[in-house]
């Protein structure tokens, strides 16, 4: 009994160790799912997993030949489960979708937990490695690796005295943006008009230089300029 429940013990804070380092990676970069989810979902996986290497221990007296249970039906049931935890983190900003990631996360963090679950230690460590690595180390090439930036984009003049489609088009090209849509719009009382677009860019840095010179327009009334994030 004694031994049995040391390796029990191993296979749990091996599980809880290695969910918390990746939710720790999650939690410093204030992610949905953070420190204690990760290490939940690591310690659950783990522990449903020796339910079924020690299934002898909750079937007492029963013949093994009898009744057998199936170690892959738990990591199966595991894992599905797991999908509905990790769609809570994940939705829908303008046009991008955040979470993906911290949802990605999850799923491996649980796999992880299987392979420390069933005492695959070798190859659950090198998970957890491999896991950091890309969570931390991909951020890094990531963020340098050109990509476009989408805002929203919208630009409200006096129904009186609008500026041109073509200006608009001009001002944002000079300042480094292109235009994916763009809709018109007035507003109910009648009295404002506005350009509603999405615009993308290059350069973050562009929307803040962008918002300067706007803030100078005295015919503008309003603007606003939405990153919509990664």
């Amino acid at each position: 009994m004694d031994s049995n429940f040391a390796v029990i013990a191993v296979h749990l804070l091996g599980a809880l160790t290695a969910g918390g380092i990746i939710g720790m990676e999650r939690s410093i970069h204030a992610r949905p799912a953070g420190f204690r989810t990760h290490t939940l979902v690591c310690l659950a996986s783990s522990l449903l997993m020796l339910v079924t290497l020690y299934q002898w221990k909750w079937l007492p007296g029963v013949p093994m030949d009898t009744v057998r249970t199936d170690p892959t039906r738990m990591a199966q049931g595991i894992m599905t489960g797991i999908g509905f935890l990790g769609a809570g983190v994940i939705f829908k900003e303008g046009l991008s979708v955040r979470g993906l990631t911290t949802a990605a996360s999850i799923w491996i963090t649980a796999a992880i937990g299987i392979l420390m679950g069933i005492g695959f230690y070798l190859p659950a460590i090198l998970a957890t490695v491999l896991t950091l690595g890309v969570l931390s180390g991909f951020r890094w090439i990531e963020s340098r690796v050109p990509s476009h930036v989408y805002a929203h984009h919208v630009l409200r003049f006096h129904r009186d005295n609008v500026m041109t489609e073509a200006d608009v088009r001009d001002l944002l090209m000079r300042h480094g943006f292109s235009i994916a849509n763009m809709s018109y719009r007035i507003t109910d009382d009648s009295a404002f008009f506005e350009y509603k677009m999405v615009i993308r860019t290059t350069c973050p840095e562009n929307i803040g230089k962008l918002a300067e010179v706007l803030r100078g327009m005295p015919k503008l009334r309003n603007f606003r300029v939405s990153p919509t994030g990664d």
